[in-house]
């Protein structure tokens, strides 16, 4: 809330931003500070806006996407050094590019913060290990969240998920397993974000280094993207397509392969 309230007060009085990172908080802050009429440079080493979830075609339709709305592409490209100069900043790139802003947002993830965890002798990997109840290696602490890293029954294997849904199911469910409940956390979470007048939906495991497969209705701007392994589908991106994230949910729970035919239509036709 803090870093939100000092973008918008840069925002307020600032025309030229730079923004480092091409994920989730990058695509999304370029795109907010693009429709509030101002200058935005993006900064990242992929080749394009979030390459390593969307497929290659889509990730450059992006980059195109935000060029047309005026957003600078700097992609392939690294943050090496920051200096103020007068009222303004400077960031300097590997490619020994200097762009001269009023302001730099830096979106480039997080680490989870488990030292506390550690301190407390508690079972820690990528986040701090739970069992299906929440409950950690000390069975009377709980852990719930961007935190935590848990069993996933549907995708077979663990997990850590930093979205919205994921932290307010397990934030119920953990209060509740405290509280004498002996339900077992097996939500399979969704994300979800809007960039410009795109918008999408996603759960799963959306990688771009699975087997895709595009079931597009239009284009680029409405239709269903299925990730595959051995043809079973791990993942899937509802792309301007809405209401169908539980129907998703079904399919990656069925664990079975399925033929590129047997998908076509059958998310992006129902809804």
């Amino acid at each position: 809330m803090e870093d939100y309230r000092r973008l918008q007060t840069w925002a307020a009085k600032g025309r030229r931003f730079a923004v480092i990172g091409g994920g989730f908080i990058g695509s999304e802050i370029a795109a907010a500070l693009a429709m509030n009429a101002k200058q935005v440079v993006m900064v990242f080493p992929g080749t394009g806006i979030c390459d390593w979830m969307f497929p290659p075609d889509l990730s450059r339709f992006l980059n195109d996407t935000y060029q047309r709305k005026g957003v600078e592409i700097l992609s392939k490209e690294s943050a090496t050094g920051l200096e103020r100069r007068g009222e303004q900043f400077v960031l300097t790139t590997r490619g020994q590019r200097e762009v001269e802003v009023d302001g730099v947002i830096a979106g480039i993830g997080i680490q989870p913060n488990i030292e506390l965890a550690t301190m407390a002798g508690l079972e820690t990997a990528d986040g701090i290990v739970v069992d299906e109840f929440l409950r950690t290696s000390k069975s009377d602490i709980y852990a719930a969240g961007d935190v935590a890293f848990f069993y996933n029954p549907a995708l077979g294997r663990r997990m850590r998920v930093e979205h919205e849904d994921n932290a307010n199911t397990m934030g119920r469910l953990a209060g509740r397993s405290m509280a004498g409940s002996e339900e077992k956390y097996e939500h399979l979470p969704f994300f979800y974000s809007d960039l410009f007048e795109l918008g999408y939906e996603a759960v799963g495991e959306v990688d771009s280094r699975l087997s895709i497969l595009a079931d597009w209705k239009d284009p680029y701007r409405e239709g269903v993207i299925y990730y595959q392994k051995a043809g079973i589908v791990r993942g899937v991106l509802l792309w301007n397509v809405w209401g169908q994230v539980d129907a998703a949910r079904e399919l990656i729970a069925t664990n079975r392969p399925f033929q590129a035919e047997e998908l076509k239509h059958k998310l992006a036709k129902a809804a």
